[in-house]
């Protein structure tokens, strides 16, 4: 799309790349949007970002996991969610393509928004 390269990641809409010749990013190209969601963390492999948060209590951790669903939802791209009680651990990755794509870092940026 034109014009998307200037908008911020959390107001870009994600693109269903649910076709397998789609190719992931590579590490250079995942490295280049990782300043853009700074406090979310690279895998060795390239394969998915993560972060972990902690809450005062179970009730805030739950609050936030449903503002994440609502997100995720809206997107139509869905991160793996990890809760302990008062933390909670999501992972970004796009399964199709057994990788990253933007998508993931959008939604990083959506997550980051809230």
């Amino acid at each position: 799309m034109v014009g998307w390269e200037n908008m911020e990641l959390k107001d870009r809409k994600c693109i269903p790349c649910e076709d397998k010749n789609v190719a992931p990013m590579t590490r250079e190209e995942a490295l280049s949007y990782t300043p853009m969601v700074s406090e979310w963390n690279l895998s060795e492999d390239t394969k998915e970002i993560s972060r972990t948060w902690m809450f005062p209590g179970f009730a805030q951790a739950m609050i936030f996991v449903n503002a994440v669903a609502d997100i995720a939802e809206e997107t139509g791209h869905h991160p793996d969610i990890y809760i302990w009680y008062n933390k909670v651990e999501l992972k970004l990755s796009t399964h199709s393509i057994k990788g990253l794509s933007e998508n993931d870092f959008i939604v990083a940026a959506k997550i980051d928004a809230l």
